[in-house]
């Protein structure tokens, strides 16, 4: 396989970023459907974002010789349950946030019966968009991957995470449960893009587990990294609130173990991720590209 088959296209990530909202454009109900409210706000709820998860899967799909086009599915699902995950968690009874990727959160844009009915529309939507038929991934690679995405937003997973999180506010939190936590409620779904990739491109069991370590060690510096954030950086360039997790007393990394043992902490661990990724040699550039855009990121 040459360097230009396994490399992120000539139009970098942003052509995997337009792919992505080109895919969730289509799979969205149009905002004139009734009911109109509804769907408008669902499509707000949508709006912007990093699409990190999306595009973990399509560059691990390039990473393993694979057709974008059989990933299309599994990433807007996957963007489509994150999407509900983020009106879902900024609900009042949740963490009650006013700011959310730069704009007002559903609830406050909309209201809260609204915001609670487009959380619940946008999972459903997602596994009936990994459901449809699909000739290019065949029953079995679909079923698997209905059973990734359920795993990894389930109880066991991101809403396990979730209500952890809710658990332990006002609480200082030994840094195993910390871990824990984030691994469910953050690095579940970062995990389950590179795994569906995995499924839609028939990896070997040595793969898959090299892909599934990169994903555990980047969720868990990615989180590591957006507890720093929230320490050091703006509401203007985070898109939501700045300060939030202090003023919730919840634990975080800067809090467990202070800021700059924390910034060196997601460094070591960011490098522990590529590290993961060496089964695949220069293969690997795809995700070495984005975990390096990761690290660099401000919000």
């Amino acid at each position: 396989m040459t360097r230009s088959e396994t490399s992120v296209p000539a139009a970098g990530l942003a052509g995997y970023l337009q792919r992505i909202d080109r895919v969730l454009d289509t799979a969205l109900p149009a905002a004139a459907t009734d009911p109109v409210r509804l769907h408008e706000a669902m499509r707000y709820a949508c709006r912007g974002g990093k699409r990190l998860r999306a595009l973990l899967t399509y560059c691990a799909g390039a990473v393993l010789g694979g057709d974008p086009a059989r990933l299309d599915a599994p990433a807007c699902a996957l963007e489509l349950i994150h999407a509900y995950s983020l009106v879902h968690d900024d609900l009042p009874a949740m963490d009650d946030d006013d700011l959310r990727r730069g704009q007002p959160t559903v609830h406050k844009a909309y209201d809260e019966a609204t915001a609670i009915l487009v959380g619940d529309a946008l999972q459903t939507l997602a596994f009936r968009v990994l459901a449809e038929p699909q000739a290019a991934l065949g029953a079995t690679a679909q079923v698997r991957m209905l059973q990734l995405l359920a795993d990894a937003a389930g109880s066991l997973g991101m809403v396990g995470g979730q209500a952890v999180d809710i658990e332990s506010e006002h609480q200082k939190i030994p840094l195993a449960r910390l871990e824990s936590l984030h691994a469910r409620k953050t690095g579940a779904l970062i995990r389950c893009g590179l795994l569906l990739a995995a499924a839609a491109a028939g990896a070997t069991p040595a793969q898959e587990q090299a892909l599934s370590e990169f994903g555990r060690l980047l969720g868990l510096a990615y989180q590591i990294q957006d507890d720093v954030l929230d320490e050091s950086s703006s509401t203007a360039v985070l898109g939501k609130t700045q300060g939030k997790d202090r003023a919730q007393e919840k634990s975080t990394y800067p809090a467990l173990l202070g800021f700059d043992a924390a910034q060196a902490l997601a460094a070591e661990t960011f490098a522990q991720a590529r590290a993961a990724l060496g089964l695949f040699g220069a293969r690997a550039e795809p995700l070495l590209q984005l975990a390096a855009t990761i690290e660099k990121r401000d919000h």
